[in-house]
């Protein structure tokens, strides 16, 4: 009889996973690890050699440290489901004029219930994954808060998950650092964690040139979108582009125009096929809406509420109010905010706690 309980851990082969896996088997926990399969190398059809958390050597890595602490792992086929939700769901989002974040939809929708599911047959009482946050239980609500390590802090990416899945879910590594994960892996001789290089890159673009991935993916788009027209605020056309699902909000290289000064993305109109193109000033925005909310520290959202809200994953995060209004969230930021993507992920904080999340669905300027 394990001293703590059997578990369900996510393991995709690389260090912080496996650490969290070793970690809760040093600690007493029944492990058992489980390596999710959710995508095909041949299938994304791009020309980067097979890395990352589904390639053979990545599952290979995962199954061998469980051999070697003698606990079992299987490999659960989400591909299915992978490709239905997470994949569509990028391509249709480019193809809408947003901007997708594949992680946090991953995250959310699939892996936490892929999990939990597979625990429920292996009569598993909890999970864990390697992400850097912490959880904890107040007023019966379950709180997602920053990991330690600020440079490695992955609570943006989890704040879509429900409260029923977090009562269920451990993270150990939050309260530790990289060089701490790295040590604790030197420690137990698994040197082959501590040199292993990490990949940031959307798992199914290994190539991370997704406009490949849409021409692949949507045979004809290319031809059927190009020749549309950069334009400026005011509508006046100042050149062609190649097709609207192939910008983003906020990006400045690879344009292959030139106005005389620095020039961005600060708006994609499907309906027409045009590029909206600013100066930095033009994509500044003091306000967004946000949807298809998910709460976390609090049930009903007090109104106004002062956070600090983060609008991309590496961002540090600006002061802003906001309140709930129906289903939506208006953020009214205390200082301008750049490159605000409708599709990319709101998350909210008080002090270090998740409060919340969305998605955004348009940036404002007002007066």
């Amino acid at each position: 009889m394990s001293k703590h309980g059997r578990i369900l851990v996510a393991m995709s082969g690389g260090i912080d996973s496996s650490v969290a896996a070793v970690m809760l088997h040093d600690e007493g926990y029944e492990v058992i690890g489980m390596t999710m399969k959710t995508w095909d190398y041949a299938f994304s059809g791009g020309t980067k050699k097979e890395t990352g958390c589904c390639s053979l050597d990545s599952i290979n890595d995962a199954r061998n440290i469980a051999v070697n602490l003698g606990f079992p792992h299987y490999i659960l086929d989400i591909r299915a489901e992978f490709g239905d939700s997470v994949i569509d769901h990028f391509t249709n989002e480019y193809l809408e004029g947003r901007t997708p974040n594949p992680c946090v939809l991953c995250n959310t929708h699939i892996k936490w219930d892929a999990l939990l599911r597979r625990a429920d047959k292996l009569d598993c009482e909890h999970i864990a994954t390697g992400h850097y946050a912490n959880i904890r239980t107040e007023n019966n609500r379950h709180i997602i808060s920053k990991g330690i390590d600020e440079d490695k802090d992955q609570s943006y990416a989890l704040w879509g998950i429900s409260q029923q899945s977090l009562s269920r879910t451990i993270f150990p590594l939050g309260k530790l650092k990289k060089t701490e994960i790295r040590a604790y892996a030197t420690e137990r001789q698994f040197h082959e964690l501590v040199n292993k290089s990490e990949s940031y890159e959307i798992c199914f673009v290994p190539d991370n040139d997704y406009r490949g991935f849409l021409k692949r993916r949507v045979p004809g788009l290319a031809e059927s979108v190009k020749g549309g027209e950069f334009v400026l605020a005011d509508g006046t056309v100042v050149g062609k582009h190649e097709g609207y699902p192939f910008y983003t909000v906020g990006q400045r290289k690879g344009l292959g125009i030139a106005l005389g000064y620095p020039i961005f993305v600060s708006e994609i109109r499907k309906d027409k096929n045009q590029v909206v193109l600013s100066d930095l000033q033009g994509l500044a925005r003091n306000g967004m809406w946000v949807d298809k909310l998910n709460m976390m520290k609090y049930e009903t959202l007090p109104a106004p509420l002062d956070t600090i809200t983060k609008v991309r994953y590496n961002d540090e995060g600006t002061p802003a109010i906001i309140q709930q209004i129906g289903d939506r969230i208006k953020v009214d930021f205390k200082i301008n905010v750049a490159s605000i993507a409708p599709g990319q992920a709101a998350v909210f904080y008080e002090g270090d706690d998740v409060i919340g999340g969305g998605w955004i669905s348009s940036g404002y300027v007002q007066g």
